[in-house]
């Protein structure tokens, strides 16, 4: 196994790694304000964002769900990765190459290897791209060339052809170094009587890629009547491959998904080729299963999904029973998403891909633009299996629809639907509201748990805003800094931080946060990470002055504690029998009252 990697190239991808292009391959920002951006974190479900990058720090914080840290550790996170794997991820992606320091034991690195399984997918998608020129791959071609496909479509989406032959692609990659176990890892090749032997043979592949642009995966689709298998046959699940998690096309759609706040949902490979090439640049489509909750979270934090609803998900389903039931399911999920959600039915059942060929790229647009609101399709479809030209099938089927109207987000569409179902069904919209009203549960949310901290509370404010400023500005103002204690500040929580500053101020400016970290428990470390990404309330040029007027106000306040302190002291005490100490804190109260008073003018600054 190879040993770890050097620390010099640990720290060079470190340097060279911007945080916010990372995350931007997993979700949408935007400004936030401070030098800092924001967007709906992958880590937890939530409508409005709260998660927040700083790049210039290469820090990225939560505030919904208080996790934070570095590129690395988010790629960790996010991906499932070891430190190494993510030092690798990030490594390939900058060109840079990696050295390790050897365990004295075999330099191959170890099977499932993230890396390795990579670059076992990148150069099967070039083997296949490379057998689909040649003579054997013509029934390949002559597919592409029915579906409407020319050799620049099948370059642009990395189209490629798996020989008819059992091992060509295991030979191929076993000559650059792929164990067989590594094969198999990577849903290449599968064990046989003989030994392993290719996944796909014959058939016309697709790279399945993740937003990143890493190949992850392949879908292969059948080509000759002699095959026995399915029609499309997709990578199996692989430390790499998650098909719940996978959009196909989402690598070439992520920007403009985020960029015009729309996604087309269509059905296939080929339905995602017609789309993009006739001008729809937002389809992608599932691999292998339905449309769910995992990708729900992949288009949302594309989208920047909250609720101004003012993006859009288009579902492109068939007319038929099979599309009716996709588009039910569908609205089963509709309560995940923000967004606005539509159906795009083509009245004929002509899928994106058939109807670019028959009737052109201008079609698939229409059809995208014809688009009705998802309530509206699922609505009718119900009531379309009902009878409704009796008073039973009406009965039933305002009964069917009433749960429907009910679990609409938006309540105030909620009675527009009502009138309109009650229109489509043929009876009174009081109807179909008895039925809601008998149908309708009471949802029992758990109560929220009280914050820790109030942040409400303009004490806690002002302290935050100080510890902000001495974690992300040290060399402005450390003499203020320095004439703060532990007593300054009302929280446990930030006397816990203001206790990790001191320890640290001393060290190298360089790893001064790396010292303040290393020095707290994970709680601890988590508010610093708080505070290292939340803007601070000042611009650049009024920052020094800003500070200064932060830290004098938080010695202010803690004056006026003491203050509190040496009064209830004193209204104890008798100035008679207890004269010496009474005058004595007498005069502290005076000059600390004074104290305050030229505090407060300091302050005033804020």
């Amino acid at each position: 196994m190879a040993g770890r990697i050097h620390d010099e190239d640990v720290a060079l991808v470190r340097e060279r790694s911007r945080i916010d292009e990372v995350v931007r391959d997993y979700l949408t920002l935007k400004a936030a304000g401070g030098g800092s951006l924001k967007g709906i974190c992958p880590f937890h479900d939530e409508k409005t964002p709260s998660f927040h990058v700083t790049p210039s720090k290469g820090l990225w914080f939560c505030f919904g769900c208080n996790e934070g840290g570095d590129t690395v550790n988010f790629l960790q996170k996010v991906d499932h990765l070891s430190f190494t794997e993510a030092i690798e991820k990030l490594a390939g992606k900058l060109g840079i190459q990696l050295r390790y320091v050897s365990s004295g034991t075999s330099g191959n690195k170890p099977v499932g290897n993230r890396t390795r399984l990579i670059e076992a997918n990148r150069l099967a998608e070039q083997f296949y791209q490379e057998q689909l020129t040649k003579p054997n791959a013509k029934i390949g071609r002559d597919f592409l060339q029915s579906r409407g496909f020319d050799k620049a479509a099948a370059t642009k989406f990395g189209v490629g052809y798996s020989p008819d032959e059992w091992g060509e692609l295991t030979q191929f990659l076993r000559s650059k170094g792929f164990t067989d176990e590594e094969l198999k890892a990577a849903g290449l090749a599968i064990d046989g009587q003989r030994g392993v032997y290719d996944r796909f043979r014959g058939r016309l592949i697709w790279p399945i890629r993740d937003s990143s642009g890493d190949t992850i995966g392949f879908g292969a689709r059948k080509l000759k009547d002699t095959d026995d298998g399915p029609k499309y046959l997709n990578t199996p699940e692989t430390p790499l491959y998650k098909k719940s998690q996978v959009l196909y096309g989402i690598d070439l759609a992520r920007k403009e998904i985020a960029k015009r706040r729309q996604a087309v949902i269509v059905e296939g490979y080929t339905d995602v080729m017609a789309a993009h090439l006739s001008g729809v640049e937002t389809a992608v489509a599932t691999c292998g299963t339905a449309f769910g909750e995992d990708h729900v979270r992949i288009l949302r934090r594309l989208l920047m999904d909250q609720d101004e609803m003012r993006g859009e998900v288009i579902f492109t389903f068939d007319g038929d029973a099979a599309g009716q039931k996709a588009a039910l399911k569908a609205f089963e999920l509709d309560a995940q998403i923000t967004s606005q959600t539509f159906v795009a039915i083509e009245p004929t059942g002509l899928d994106p891909c058939d109807l670019r060929l028959k009737n052109g790229a201008e079609a698939v647009r229409e059809l995208v633009a014809r688009r009705i609101p998802l309530f509206e399709f699922a609505i009718k479809s119900s009531i379309n299996q009902y009878p409704i030209q009796t008073p039973e099938g009406r009965v039933a089927a305002s009964r069917a629809v009433a749960p429907m109207i009910t679990g609409i987000k938006d309540p105030a569409l909620r009675p527009e639907y009502l009138r309109l179902a009650a229109g489509w069904i043929g009876v009174e919209p009081a109807a179909i509201k008895e039925a809601m009203g008998k149908q309708a549960k009471t949802i029992n949310q758990p109560a929220e748990k009280l914050p820790t901290i109030d942040l409400l509370d303009p004490v806690v404010r002002v302290e935050r805003e100080a510890l902000k400023l001495a974690l992300q500005h040290p060399q402005l103002l450390p003499d203020w800094f320095a004439a703060l204690e532990e007593s300054s500040f009302s929280v446990q929580q930030h006397r816990d931080v203001y206790q990790a500053i001191t320890k640290a101020e001393n060290e190298n400016p360089e790893g001064f946060i790396d010292h303040v970290l290393a020095t707290t428990n994970d709680e601890t470390q988590n508010l610093i990470r708080a505070l290292l990404v939340e803007p601070i309330q000042s611009s650049d040029e009024q920052l020094e002055r800003y500070g200064k007027a932060v830290f004098a106000r938080v010695m202010e306040l803690d004056a006026t504690r003491q203050i509190a302190d040496l009064k209830r002291t004193l209204q104890r005490l008798n100035p008679i029998d207890e004269q010496v100490e009474y005058d004595k804190l007498f005069a502290e109260l005076v000059a600390l009252e004074q104290h305050r008073r030229t505090l407060r003018e300091q302050a005033m600054g804020i």
